[in-house]
């Protein structure tokens, strides 16, 4: 008898591969330059946001009121040409407000039928401001459906379209009526994206664009087809065994109570990273790679992405909240000490 086998598919030429990472460069330069028309600066958030995008994850955008989150949100849904849905998060916000309801109407034959109508969550690019204002129960409803990307009303579940993109806001002054997002709710966002207060040359910068006469028109340069096919470019990336390594050792060195914990983590640190860390390593790392025109992730590529990969993932103890100590502290301590190859 006669085997048949499965013809094996061949690997891509590199030349094809050159290819895709030029066009994906030349994309991605595009986007930068249209969000760049109406934000000042905050490279690591645009970038940041972008990853996220591109890894299929989402992010947590802090900083204080009036650095212009709501406005690259805004900004990167219309370069992207996308459906933007903005969710002002206060208190009495309920979960139907999000993921929406079912309701009776009356059909042409003037019977009553049920009807779901949708709510902002079936979007692309979702703004959900001050998102730790609302109760934990509504809270819980946004990140089930990050997590799964599918809505389940009464019983019926509806499916997300991709590209879906949450960027969520929050401020880190005021506590007073707010419900901060619980640990194992922080760890659902892939990044989180501190915002900073910008310097003098670039506040000058945002007051000639929001004080003058002139309108700034950003255009569209990607769509939802091309973002899919540069998501999938991203899957593609190959990873060496010792920056995985790399990656796996970093994340182990958050945990106190392992063999390869930093001083540091010793002594401040209550819980480390979990596993979902060592995976925004490594697809932030081939994201790294591709904007920087390389088919391969390496370990500085897994050192650009630790901060946003780890720093909402580091639970400091009471010695470390009581010093003041910054969970971005420890990562950095861990970088510099880490050793790329284990001994």
């Amino acid at each position: 008898m006669t085997e048949h086998t499965a013809p094996v598919s061949a690997a891509p030429s590199s030349s094809v591969v050159h290819k895709a990472v030029d066009a994906f460069r030349v994309s991605i330069d595009k986007l930068r330059t249209e969000v760049g028309k109406v934000i000042v600066g905050n490279k690591e958030v645009v970038d940041g946001s972008i990853t996220c995008l591109l890894a299929g994850g989402h992010a947590l955008l802090e900083g204080v009121p009036g650095l212009g989150k709501t406005m690259f949100v805004r900004t990167l849904a219309r370069a992207l040409h996308l459906e933007f849905s903005r969710v002002q998060f206060t208190p009495d916000l309920m979960p139907a407000d999000i993921l929406g309801t079912t309701i009776i109407e009356e059909d042409e034959n003037h019977a009553k039928v049920f009807s779901f109508r949708k709510g902002p969550i079936f979007g692309n690019i979702i703004l959900a401001d001050e998102v730790n204002r609302a109760t934990p129960k509504t809270q819980s409803a946004l990140l089930q459906a990050m997590q799964e990307q599918v809505v389940t009303v009464g019983n019926k579940s509806y499916t997300l379209d991709p590209p879906f993109l949450v960027l969520a806001t929050q401020n880190p002054l005021e506590m007073e009526g707010t419900y901060p997002l619980p640990e194992a709710q922080l760890d659902r966002f892939l990044f989180k994206l501190n915002v900073p207060f910008p310097d003098r040359a670039e506040l000058h910068d945002i007051l000639e664009r929001t004080t003058g006469s002139q309108d700034i028109d950003v255009s569209p340069v990607l769509d939802g087809p091309r973002i899919l096919e540069m998501m999938r470019l991203v899957r593609d990336v190959p990873v060496a065994r010792h920056v995985q390594d790399y990656a796996i050792r970093l994340l182990r060195a958050t945990h106190p109570d392992t063999p390869d914990a930093h001083p540091l983590t010793k002594r401040y640190v209550r819980f480390g990273a979990s596993p979902r860390g060592a995976q925004a390593l490594l697809l932030a790392g081939k994201i790294q790679a591709l904007f920087d025109g390389r088919f391969a992730a390496s370990i500085d590529d897994v050192r650009k992405v630790a901060l946003p990969a780890l720093r909402h993932r580091v639970l400091l103890n009471f010695e470390g909240e009581a010093e003041g100590v910054r969970s971005d502290q420890v990562i950095e301590g861990i970088i510099e000490s880490l050793p790329e190859a284990k001994a």
